[in-house]
C-alpha cells in the first residue's frame, strides 16, 4: 500500500444546525445580551474588584481601558468606604482634625513668597476641589481617608513600646477619647475587608498589640479613679476603653467586667441563709426574702447609679450587673429554697417556686428606677425583664410540670372525699324526701337566687390571690386588705346547704350565714325585693353596699361539716356547688401562680400558657366527667324506679322535682365555669378561636351537660307522665262520663283532670329557667305527646253519654287550656283537633256522627276515619247507633252484605 487514507474525526452526535430566521417571522428574538469584559460578565468583574486589595486594583485596571474604566465605578469604592464605618461610629472629625493637622504642617513647611498669584500659591486645590463639589464620589472620598490614615502605618513597624507614643505624637490627640477614636478608625482602616496595603495583616497585628496597652493604661486609670471616686475621671477612662474596644459585647467589655468584680454584693452570701423563709414547723415565710431582697434593691440602686452615670449607655453596663446579681446571688438563694420546699410538700414548693418569681420581678422596677437617671440610658423595660426570666428559666420545667400534676391530685382528692361521703349505707328507696331539702326550688324566685349567687360568686373571683406567702402575726392586716375575710364570707355565701333546713352532705366551705329565723337560716335578708342590676350577667354593687351587706348577713365564720348519709330518693344531693367551688377554688390557685410567669417570651413562654389552658381543660374534665355527668346518670336510674301506684296519689312527683333542683345546680355549675371563664381565661385565649383547646373543651363540657339534662329529663318526663296517667286513673270517678240520667249536668272539668294539669303546671313551671329554651320546648313537647296518648287511653277505657260527653269536652277544653300556655305551637295544634274529638260523644244522630266521622278534614288530618270509629265505640249508645253509622260510613250493612254472616 503505497499511501493511506486520511482519517476524519467521526461525529459521536448529529449537531442541530441552527436554522436562520426569515425576515417575516413574526417570533421575537429573546436573546438577552449581556454585557462583558472579555468572557465574564461586568457584574462579575465588580464583584472581585470589591474583594481585591487596595494596592491590587491598579495592577487590574491596566488590562484594558475597560477594566481601567470599570476599576474607577463608584460602587467599587463604595464599598471600601463603607467598610470604614466612618459614618457608623461618627468618625468624621477624626478625619477632620488629621485633614487640619496635614495642613498646619504643611503651612508650616512653606516659605512664605510674595508674588502675583495672592493667596492662590499657598491653597490645597484638592481640599478645595472637595469643598465645592456638589456630589463627592465614595472614591473621592475614600481617597480622602486613605492619604490621611496611611502615613501613620508607617509607626506600626517601631517596637510595641514605642508605637502608641508614635502614633499620639503624629495625630495630635490629647484626650484620651480623641486617642482612642484615633486606634479605632486606624483599627478599621487595616481591616480584611479593605486590605490597604500588601503588609496590611502585621500592621494589623501590630496595631491590635498597641490597643490592648492603651487599653491596659486605661484599666489602670479607671482603677485609680474608680478607688478615689473621681467619676469624671472614671467617665473619660470607660468612654476611652468602649470607644477603642467596640467590637465587644456589653457583657463581655473588660472594663465593665472588671468593676463588676470588685462590687461586693456578689461576696455576702454568706450573710443570707435562704432556709429563714421556712419556719420550723414547715410553715413559709418570706419575711426574710423581703430582707434579702431589699438589699439587693438597696445595692443595684447604688451601683447601678454610678454605672449608668459612668459607662456609656451602649456598653449596657447596668444590664450585665444586673444579669450578674440575679445569677449568681438572687438565683444561688432561690435555688436552696426551692429544694427545702420539694422536701415540705409539693404544695410548699409551687408556691414557693411562684412567690420566689414574684420577688425577683420587682429588679425590673428597680433598674428601671436606676436607668430612668439618665435620659439615653438605653435600657428598654423588655431588656430589664430578660434579666429576671433568663435567671428563673433553669426551674421553669420542673414548676410547669408539677404545676399540672398537683392540680389533678388536688382534683383527685377532692372528688375522692366527696364519692366517700355519698357511699354511706343508704336508706329505703321508698323514704320520703324531706320537704325542706329544696334550694332554688324552695325559694320565692330561683332565678334571683341564682343571680345573687353568681354575684357573690364573681366577688370572690374578684377578689386579689396573695402570691407571697407571710407570717400569720405579720399579715393579718394584708390578709384584710387582700379580702381574705371577704373571700371566706363570699365562699361560705355559695355553700347550697345553707340554703334551707336540708341535709348537709360532704365536706367544704360550710359556715353559718346570717341569722336564724324559726329555725331556717336566711341567705338573702331582702328575698324578692332586692333589685341588682347586671351587666352581662355580673352584677353591679356599690362598694359601699357590699360591705354593709357582708356584715349583715355573713356572721359567725366557724366551719361546720357534716357527714350525714346521702337519701336514695334526694337526687338533688348528687350534685355539689360546694364541690364545684372547691374545684374551682383550687383551679384558681394554680391558674393564678402561672399567670406569674405569663410574660415569659419564647419556649417557656408557650409552655405557660399551653399549662394555662390545661389547667382550666382538667377543671372541665373533673368537673364534667367525675361530678356532674355521674351526678345526672345516677339521678336519671333512679328517677326511673319510681313507681306511682307506691305513693300516694299527689301533683308532686318527688323524684322529678329533686331532678328539676339537680339541673338548676347543674345549670349554676354551668354559669359559675362560665363566670370563672370571663374573668380568668379570656384574656388569656382568644375566644372567637373555635380550634383552641379551651374553647373547644368548654364548648363540649356544655354540651355535655346539655345531654345529661336531656337524657334525665326524658326519664323524668317518663317519671312524671306515668304519675300523671296514675292520677287521672284514680282521681277519675268510675262514671265520670256515664252519669246517672237525673244527675244535675257539671259543665266544669273531673277532679282527676284538675289534679292531673296541677301536677303538670307545677312541674313545668319548675323547670322554667333552668335549662335553655330548646331542651325546654323538647320537654314541653314530650309531655304534650304523651299526655295525648294517656288521654287517648283513658277516653277508650270510658262508657261515655250524651251526657258525659259534655264532661269529656270539659275536660278536653281544660287540658288544652292548659297545653296552650305552654306556646307551644305543634302541641298545640294536636290538642286543638282533640278537642275537637269530644264532639263525637255529643252528636245525637247517627247519621250525622257517621258524617263527622268521614270528614278527614275537620281534625286537620290527625285522625283517621279508622281512628275516630274507634273513639266512638265507647259511646254508651253505640250499640243502637252501630249500623246506621256503619250503613252511612260504607254504604253497607255487615249482616246483610257480608256472605259469612
Amino acid at each position: 500500500m503505497d499511501k493511506f487514507a486520511t482519517l476524519e474525526p467521526t461525529r459521536l452526535y448529529h449537531q442541530a444546525q441552527p436554522t436562520p430566521r426569515s425576515l417575516f417571522s413574526r417570533k421575537p428574538d429573546t436573546t438577552i445580551l449581556v454585557p462583558t469584559i472579555g468572557r465574564l460578565p461586568i457584574d462579575l468583574h465588580l464583584l472581585l474588584l470589591t474583594h481585591l486589595p487596595i494596592p491590587a486594583i491598579p495592577s487590574y485596571s491596566r488590562a484594558s481601558r475597560a477594566t481601567a474604566r470599570l476599576a474607577a465605578d463608584d460602587r467599587i469604592w463604595e464599598q471600601k468606604w463603607r467598610a470604614l464605618a466612618i459614618d457608623s461610629f461618627n468618625l468624621a472629625h477624626v478625619l477632620d482634625q488629621l485633614e487640619a493637622n496635614k495642613r498646619g504642617a504643611e503651612k508650616r513647611a512653606t516659605i512664605p513668597v510674595e508674588d502675583e498669584f495672592g493667596d492662590f500659591a499657598q491653597g490645597n486645590v484638592g481640599h478645595l476641589h472637595n469643598v465645592v463639589s456638589p456630589r463627592t464620589t465614595f472614591k473621592a472620598k475614600y481617597q480622602r481617608a486613605h492619604s490621611l490614615l496611611k502615613p501613620f502605618t508607617a509607626a506600626l513597624d517601631n517596637p510595641p513600646h514605642i508605637i502608641l507614643a508614635s502614633l499620639h505624637s503624629s495625630s495630635s490627640s490629647s484626650t484620651l477619647l480623641s486617642q482612642s477614636r484615633f486606634l479605632h478608625l486606624l483599627s478599621l482602616f487595616l481591616s480584611p475587608q479593605i486590605q490597604p496595603l500588601s503588609a496590611w495583616q502585621s500592621l494589623r497585628s501590630s496595631l491590635r498589640s498597641a490597643i490592648d496597652r492603651f487599653d491596659a493604661s486605661l484599666l489602670a486609670a479607671f482603677d485609680l479613679a474608680d478607688s478615689k471616686n473621681d467619676e469624671k475621671a472614671m467617665r473619660e477612662a470607660a468612654e476611652a476603653s468602649w470607644e477603642v474596644d467596640h467590637n465587644n459585647a456589653g457583657d463581655n467589655w473588660e472594663m465593665g467586667k472588671v468593676w463588676a468584680e470588685k462590687r461586693e454584693i456578689f461576696y455576702e452570701q454568706g450573710q443570707w441563709n435562704p432556709l429563714d423563709n421556712v419556719t420550723h414547723t414547715g410553715i413559709l415565710d418570706f419575711d426574710a426574702m423581703d430582707d434579702f431582697m431589699a438589699h439587693i434593691f438597696a445595692a443595684i440602686r447604688e451601683h447601678g447609679s454610678r454605672a449608668v452615670r459612668v459607662f456609656p449607655p451602649s456598653s449596657q453596663v447596668l444590664l450585665a450587673f444586673a444579669d450578674r446579681v440575679a445569677n449568681e446571688v438572687v438565683g444561688e438563694y432561690i435555688t436552696p429554697l426551692l429544694t427545702r420546699a420539694r422536701e415540705i410538700s409539693n404544695e410548699a414548693y409551687l408556691q414557693a417556686t411562684a412567690a420566689s418569681f414574684s420577688q425577683a420581678w420587682e429588679m425590673v422596677d428597680v433598674l428601671l428606677e436606676v436607668a430612668a437617671q439618665r435620659t439615653d440610658s438605653m435600657v428598654e423595660r423588655t431588656k430589664a425583664e430578660d434579666v429576671i426570666y433568663r435567671m428563673f428559666e433553669i426551674n421553669m420545667d420542673e414548676y410547669l410540670d408539677e404545676e399540672v400534676e398537683s392540680l389533678k391530685q388536688a382534683f383527685e382528692k377532692i372528688i375522692r372525699t366527696w364519692s366517700k361521703s355519698n357511699n354511706h349505707p343508704a336508706s329505703s328507696p321508698t323514704t320520703p324526701a324531706i320537704p325542706n331539702s329544696t334550694r332554688f326550688l324552695g325559694s320565692h324566685n330561683p332565678a334571683l337566687v341564682k343571680r345573687n349567687l353568681l354575684a357573690s360568686f364573681t366577688d370572690v373571683l374578684l377578689l386579689p390571690v396573695t402570691i407571697v406567702p407571710r407570717t400569720v402575726g405579720a399579715a393579718v392586716g394584708a390578709a384584710l386588705t387582700t379580702g381574705g375575710t371577704a373571700a371566706a364570707q363570699g365562699i361560705a355565701m355559695l355553700n347550697p346547704q345553707r340554703w334551707g333546713g336540708g341535709v348537709q352532705v360532704g365536706r367544704g366551705y360550710s359556715r353559718k350565714l346570717g341569722k336564724e329565723e324559726d329555725g331556717v337560716d336566711t341567705l338573702f335578708e331582702s328575698g324578692e325585693d332586692v333589685e341588682d342590676e347586671f351587666v352581662n350577667g355580673v352584677q353591679e354593687k356599690d362598694p359601699s353596699s357590699l360591705t354593709s351587706s357582708s356584715q349583715t348577713t355573713l356572721e359567725a365564720p366557724s366551719i361546720t361539716t357534716s357527714t350525714t348519709p346521702l337519701k336514695r330518693n334526694q337526687l338533688e344531693l348528687l350534685l355539689s356547688l360546694d364541690i364545684a367551688l372547691e374545684l374551682i377554688h383550687a383551679d384558681r390557685e394554680s391558674l393564678k401562680r402561672a399567670e406569674t410567669f405569663a410574660g415569659y417570651p419564647g419556649h417557656y413562654g408557650h409552655r405557660v400558657h399551653d399549662t394555662i389552658e390545661e389547667i382550666f381543660i382538667l377543671l372541665l374534665e373533673v368537673l364534667d366527667k367525675r361530678h356532674v355527668s355521674p351526678g345526672f346518670g345516677q339521678a336519671t336510674d333512679r328517677m326511673t324506679t319510681y313507681k306511682p301506684a307506691e305513693h300516694e296519689e299527689t301533683t308532686s312527683v318527688a323524684p322529678l322535682l329533686q331532678f328539676f333542683e339537680l339541673v338548676h345546680i347543674g345549670d349554676t355549675i354551668q354559669s359559675m365555669v362560665q363566670v370563672y371563664f370571663d374573668k380568668e381565661l379570656a384574656p388569656h385565649i382568644d375566644r372567637t378561636d373555635f380550634l383552641n383547646g379551651v374553647v373547644r373543651e368548654k364548648k363540649r363540657f356544655e354540651n355535655a351537660l346539655d345531654d345529661s339534662v336531656a337524657a334525665g329529663l326524658n326519664a323524668g318526663t317518663e317519671v312524671l307522665m306515668n304519675q300523671v296517667e296514675h292520677i287521672i286513673q284514680t282521681l277519675t270517678p268510675a262514671r265520670a262520663y256515664y252519669p246517672p240520667e237525673d244527675a244535675p249536668l257539671d259543665l266544669g272539668p273531673t277532679h282527676g283532670c284538675t289534679e292531673a294539669i296541677k301536677c303538670l303546671e307545677m312541674h313545668c313551671k319548675l323547670l322554667k329557667g333552668s335549662t335553655n329554651k330548646e331542651v325546654l320546648e323538647v320537654f314541653y313537647q314530650e309531655v304534650g305527646i304523651r299526655l295525648i296518648g294517656i288521654l287517648h287511653k283513658h277516653i277508650k277505657r270510658q262508657i261515655i253519654s250524651l251526657s258525659g260527653g259534655f264532661q269529656v269536652i270539659a275536660d278536653l277544653n281544660t287540658y288544652y287550656v292548659f297545653i296552650a300556655s305552654l306556646k307551644v305551637p305543634q302541641i298545640t295544634s294536636d290538642f286543638s283537633h282533640l278537642k275537637m274529638l269530644g264532639h263525637v260523644y255529643v252528636v245525637e244522630d247517627a247519621r250525622d256522627l257517621a258524617q263527622i266521622v268521614r270528614d278527614v278534614t275537620r281534625y286537620g288530618g290527625a285522625y283517621r276515619p279508622e281512628d275516630i270509629y274507634e273513639f266512638i265505640q265507647r259511646r254508651s249508645d253505640w250499640k243502637k247507633i252501630e249500623k246506621t253509622v256503619d250503613k252511612t260510613m260504607y254504604n253497607l250493612s255487615f249482616k246483610e252484605d257480608c256472605v259469612v254472616c
